[in-house]
């Protein structure tokens, strides 16, 4: 029997400035990740730390193109001579390999010299923005609470001048889940074609557990969660009025996160963001001292993996407890949603989500549940036209046409 042997890759989200942001949005779940590094004086990866993460993240990769991910806080508060280095470190350790890097920011602190930057070594720009004015500043504020959509505007307008490629990543909670269609256009209107919308769900007490189970009951989730957390039919709502934009006008011009990774489950290929695939745990986090945790979302002590002082990146990503941990995801569904008809392209969603009880009394349900259901219901003869186009050689583009019969 002849099998191919996938190669090695993982996704290592980088943290050099750990936790520190120049905003305080009120929904961040990193923020109190302070509160892990309480005798620490700064949030800084130092050179000598820096290097030996690039080193090992480039050498164990078994792929040509490497991706480095440069998240915070807030990435730019290192400065630009920071990532300067960054840059000398991948040529020097680079190998031949193709790098490539993408760069979060809340955009707040850009000039004319980062976009150069940026433009010059083709970095990705992800630029945090819940929507217009009205929306964004809702939850979006500074330090000592004035609004920050200018700024992020003005840095906006700063990547167009250089023309650095950037996509937009928007939050989705209470407060604007009722406005999908406005915030939709709105990032078209700034000139975002990649978009990705982040539910926010946050508990009112810690989870720990890696699969997230408690005894919370299916009658009042609201209960447990914070006043700011999207309620789950309000955000299968959103995703579905945004989808009959789309799939009237859009298909192929603009990238829905969402909307892609649905259709890449409906034609059996990669989802191609973690909440959506079968298992996880092929996306760890180095914070700035060099501690590797399970998940971006898992960032408490009981999931540290380890610290690339003491051991290597890949003994850290390949050990039996990240393994176990990327397991997990797919032992842990319910009867309910092993029997669900959308099991396929959800996969129980996020595990740190699922804190919901079953009709059944069974725990592990994601909170979510009830929207996507919706979602993928309205969704799915759409997904079904478009992945006959594809398997005959057609764009899935040609939905569009198709659609308008239907959508009003």
């Amino acid at each position: 029997m002849a099998y191919t042997i996938k190669p090695f890759a993982f996704l290592a989200m980088a943290k050099p400035i750990g936790p520190a942001c120049n905003l305080n949005c009120t929904y961040c779940y990193y923020l109190e990740k302070q509160k892990l590094y309480r005798d620490e004086g700064s949030f800084r990866m130092s050179d000598e730390l820096l290097e030996k993460f690039i080193k090992q993240y480039i050498a164990v990769q078994q792929v040509n193109t490497i991706q480095f991910v440069w998240q915070g806080g807030e990435p730019t508060l290192l400065g630009l001579d920071y990532f300067e280095k960054v840059i000398e470190l991948q040529r020097k350790h680079g190998a031949g390999k193709k790098i490539e890097n993408s760069f979060q920011t809340n955009g707040t602190l850009l000039n004319d010299e980062w976009c150069a930057f940026f433009k010059k070594h083709n970095f990705l720009i992800g630029i945090s923005i819940d929507g217009p004015k009205h929306i964004h500043d809702a939850y979006r504020t500074f330090k000592n609470g004035s609004p920050s959509f200018e700024s992020v505007m003005k840095g906006i307008l700063l990547l167009q001048k250089h023309q650095v490629d950037f996509n937009t990543l928007t939050v989705v909670h209470r407060h604007n889940a009722g406005h999908a269609l406005e915030i939709y256009n709105f990032l078209k209107f700034i000139g975002s074609g990649f978009l990705q919308f982040i539910p926010v769900i946050e508990r009112t007490k810690k989870i720990t557990d890696p699969l997230s189970l408690s005894l919370v009951g299916p009658d009042d989730p609201d209960a447990y969660v914070t006043d700011w957390s999207v309620r789950p039919i309000d955000f299968g709502d959103f995703l579905i009025t945004i989808f009959k934009e789309w799939v009237k006008r859009d298909v192929g011009k603009v990238y829905v996160s969402q909307f892609d990774a649905a259709l890449a489950n409906w034609v059996g290929e990669p989802a191609g963001i973690c909440v959506f695939s079968k298992n996880c745990g092929d996306a760890v986090v180095i914070e700035h001292n060099g501690d590797v945790y399970s998940c971006d979302h898992y960032v408490y002590p009981e999931f540290k993996l380890g610290n690339i002082k003491e051991r290597t990146l890949f003994g850290l990503v390949q050990s039996d407890k990240q393994q176990e941990f990327g397991q997990n995801k797919s032992a842990g569904l319910p009867q309910q949603c092993l029997k669900c008809t959308y099991r396929f392209a959800c996969h129980g969603e996020c595990p740190k989500h699922r804190f919901l009880k079953t009709n059944d009394g069974e725990p592990g349900l994601n909170y979510l549940c009830s929207g996507y259901k919706k979602f993928f219901g309205y969704v799915d003869p759409y997904m079904q036209f478009m992945g006959k186009e594809l398997n005959a050689n057609r764009p899935p583009s040609n939905v569009m046409n198709w659609a308008r019969q239907f959508v009003n």
